[in-house]
């Protein structure tokens, strides 16, 4: 069973939540501390669009083709995951980060591993692919627990 150790951080998130934890204990059980939360507004797509999609003028004489409609509510998401990724760099560059256990889902995780910086993902101690937001502190620390029993 791997441990945490002191002072490993661990950023929970999805495409609108972030929390940023660190260890606190040096034990088997994880003891972790909410170093900062993050989180964006994002509604569903439908409600980013403030008009139907348009069409796309064929010329003359020539019908017309519907415009592809932009999935804004991604769109703000994948920001939202590159955002972290930049936070992730400068705890890294400030040296204050030199072991990291991201949990989140895989296309939050896809977008970070693009994002992130070399010197943060040699940090990457663990990857989690679950969606770990909705959990309280003590719900988290006990499902890391059961995920570093596997390794």
């Amino acid at each position: 069973m791997e441990k945490l150790g002191l002072g490993t951080w661990v950023l929970v998130a999805d495409g609108r939540k972030a929390l940023f934890l660190r260890s606190i204990s040096d034990k088997l059980k994880p003891e972790l501390e909410l170093v900062s939360k993050h989180e964006i507004d994002n509604p569903p797509d439908r409600e980013h669009a403030s008009a139907p999609p348009g069409k796309r003028s064929g010329g003359m004489g020539r019908k017309g083709s519907g415009v592809e409609e932009r999935d804004l509510h991604g769109l703000a998401e994948e920001r939202f995951a590159q955002d972290l990724a930049e936070r992730l760099y400068k705890l890294s560059h400030r040296g204050e980060l030199a072991r990291l256990v991201i949990a989140a889902p895989p296309a939050t995780l896809g977008v970070l591993r693009k994002a992130m910086h070399p010197a943060v993902a040699e940090a990457v101690s663990q990857e989690i692919a679950k969606t770990l937001t909705g959990h309280d502190l003590p719900s988290i620390e006990a499902l890391l627990e059961a995920d570093l029993a596997k390794t």
